[in-house]
C-alpha cells in the first residue's frame, strides 16, 4: 500500500532564486547543484561557479547538456549478427565495453549524464533480457539524443528501439496475436501513471495500433514496420476512432492527455532532482506550474528544467541533503569531489560494486525501475558502500597514488597543519550539511590523528608532508564514508 506523503518543509516558490544577505550564493548551494544535476564536482570547479550568478550558472549547465552530442557510435553499433566474426565472444566484449563507456559518460557529462541515467530508469529495459550489444548502443543513443529534447518525440522514438521492442514484446505484437505489454507500460509507467486517464479498452486498442514492428532483414538488424502484420481495422483510443498506427497513438495520447503527461513527468523530475516527498501543496505550487510550462512549450524539456533549477524552491536550504545517494552517486561523486585517479579497470570495479549495492547498470530489477531513496539502504547494501570506498582508497594508497590523498587535504585547507581544522574541512567537503554534533568532529579528528603523539601536533611539527599523513587521510576518508551524512546529497 502506498504511504501518504508527509507535508514538505520546503515552502519556497518557483520564483527565480536571487541571492541576498540572508540567503547568499555560496559553495554549499553550488555543491548542491552539482550533486543533483551531475555526479558532483571538484572544489576547483565549484569555486569557478561562484563567479557566475545562479541564473548564468544554471543556463550554462543546461545549455551545455543540451548541446552535447551523443557518444560516437562504435564500429559495431548498427551491426547485424552476421557482421560479427565470433558472435558470442565479441558480443560479450562489446556489452562489457559499453557499460564502461556509459559509466565514464555519466561522470564526464554533468547534467546530460545525470539525465541519461534518469531516463534509463524511466524508459526501462533490462539488458539481460535482450543482451545484444548493437541494441544496447542504439537504446543508449536514443536516451542521450532526447535527454533534454522534446518529450513527445522521445516517447515516439524510444518505443521502436530494438531493446524496447524485445523487452516489452513489441516484436511479438501482431494482428493475429496481439501483445499488450508495451501499450500498458506506455501509459502506466512512461506517460500517464498507473490508472490515470486511460482504460483497459484504451490499452487493448492501443496494442492493436502498435502492431507491425515484427520483422528484420536478418537476425540482429533493425526491426522494421511490416503492414502485413499490422492490424488495419478501426481502433478507438481516448475516444478517437480510426485506422490508427504507431505514430497516431503518440499523437492522440499527447493531444487528448497532454497536460496529464506533463504532470506525471514533472512530478517524476521533481522527486528525482529535488525531493522524494510530494504533498498537495507541492503539487499545486510547484508541479502543476512546471507541467503548464512543459505543455505550453509543446513538451520541450529545457524550459521546465531551467524553471525548476533556477527556483527558490530548488535552492532552499531545506532541499539540501534530503535525497539518499544511489550507489552511482556514492562512488562517482566521491571520485569527482577528490579528483582521484581512475581508469577503465577501476570503472569496471565501480560498476561491479554498484551492482552488489543494488544498482547494476542497464539492469534495473523490473520494468518499474529502481525505486531509489530508502530502497538504496539496507544492512547489506550499506556495508557494501563502506567496502567499496575502503577498496578504492586502499587501492590508491597501495598503488602509488597515496600522495593524492594528502594533496586533497592540502588543496582544501591551504596546507594546514592543524588536525582539527583539516578534519572539519575535509568532512564538510563531502557532506551536504554540517555534522549533527560537535562531538562527531571530535571523534573524526581522533581517528585522523591516529598514533602520532599529541606533542607533535601541539608544537606544530606535524604536517601533511609527514610519512604518516597519507595513511591518516585513508583512515579519515574511510570514516567519512561510514557517516550517515555522507549517504545524503
Amino acid at each position: 500500500m502506498e504511504s501518504i506523503a508527509a507535508p514538505s518543509c520546503n515552502t519556497s516558490t518557483l520564483a527565480p532564486y536571487v541571492p541576498s544577505g540572508s540567503n547568499p550564493w555560496n559553495v554549499s548551494k553550488i555543491k548542491h547543484v552539482y550533486r543533483r544535476l551531475g555526479f558532483s564536482a571538484s572544489q576547483d570547479t565549484v569555486d569557478l561557479a561562484l563567479a557566475q550568478t545562479p541564473d548564468q550558472f544554471i543556463d550554462t549547465l543546461v545549455d551545455t547538456a543540451f548541446a552535447t552530442p551523443p557518444t560516437t557510435a562504435p564500429p559495431w553499433g548498427y551491426w547485424a549478427v552476421s557482421d560479427f566474426t565470433d558472435y558470442e565472444t565479441e558480443n560479450n566484449q562489446y556489452v562489457f565495453d559499453w557499460r564502461i563507456q556509459t559509466g565514464n559518460d555519466f561522470m564526464a557529462e554533468d547534467l546530460r549524464g545525470r539525465l541519461s541515467g534518469f531516463w534509463m530508469n524511466h524508459f526501462v529495459t533490462e539488458l539481460e533480457v535482450y543482451f545484444y550489444s548493437p541494441y544496447l548502443f542504439q537504446y543508449y543513443n536514443t536516451i542521450q539524443t532526447h535527454a533534454l529534447g522534446n518529450f513527445k518525440t522521445f516517447v515516439h522514438d524510444i518505443g521502436i528501439t530494438g531493446a524496447m521492442l524485445f523487452y516489452l514484446n513489441g516484436y511479438e505484437n501482431t494482428n493475429v496475436n496481439p501483445n499488450e505489454n508495451y501499450a500498458r507500460e506506455l501509459f502506466e509507467l512512461f506517460t500517464l501513471g498507473e490508472g490515470n486517464g486511460y482504460t483497459e479498452t484504451d490499452i487493448t486498442e492501443t496494442a492493436r495500433a502498435l502492431t507491425g514492428y515484427n520483422h528484420w532483414l536478418e537476425p540482429g538488424a533493425q526491426i522494421y514496420f511490416d503492414v502485413s502484420t499490422h492490424d488495419t481495422g478501426v481502433k478507438s483510443i481516448f475516444g478517437q476512432d480510426g485506422n490508427w498506427g504507431y505514430s497516431d497513438v503518440i499523437d492522440i495520447l499527447f493531444q487528448e492527455r497532454g497536460i496529464e503527461v506533463c504532470r506525471f513527468i514533472c512530478e517524476k523530475l521533481y522527486k528525482f532532482f529535488v525531493s522524494p516527498s510530494v504533498d498537495a501543496l507541492i503539487t499545486m505550487d510547484i508541479i502543476d506550474p512546471l507541467a503548464q510550462t512543459m505543455f505550453s512549450n509543446n513538451y520541450e524539456l529545457v524550459p521546465v528544467l531551467k524553471q525548476l533549477f533556477k527556483s527558490e524552491h530548488f535552492f532552499d536550504d531545506r532541499a539540501i541533503g534530503v535525497v539518499i545517494k544511489s550507489p552511482f552517486d556514492t562512488i562517482f561523486g566521491f571520485v569527482k569531489e577528490t579528483n582521484f585517479f581512475y581508469d577503465n579497470s577501476i570503472m569496471e570495479a565501480f560498476l561491479y560494486y554498484s551492482g552488489l549495492m543494488g544498482q547494476e547498470i542497464y539492469d534495473p530489477p523490473d520494468v518499474s525501475g529502481w525505486q531509489r531513496d530508502e530502497e538504496w539502504i539496507n544492512t547489506s547494501t550499506l556495508t557494501g558502500r563502506w567496502e567499496l570506498m575502503e577498496v578504492y582508497v586502499g587501492y590508491l594508497f597501495n598503488n602509488g597514488y597515496e600522495l593524492t590523498l594528502t594533496d586533497l587535504a592540502k588543496d582544501l585547507t591551504n596546507n594546514s597543519n592543524d588536525p582539527e581544522y583539516i578534519t572539519r574541512v575535509v568532512i564538510d567537503h563531502f557532506v551536504p550539511k554540517e555534522l549533527h554534533t560537535p562531538s562527531d568532529y571530535v571523534i573524526a579528528t581522533d581517528i585522523f590523528k591516529w598514533d602520532v603523539p599529541q606533542n607533535y601536533y601541539d608544537t606544530g611539527q606535524w604536517n601533511l608532508d609527514w610519512s604518516t599523513a597519507p595513511y591518516q587521510m585513508l583512515l579519515l576518508l574511510n570514516h567519512i564514508a561510514r557517516m550517515p551524512e555522507f549517504q545524503l546529497k
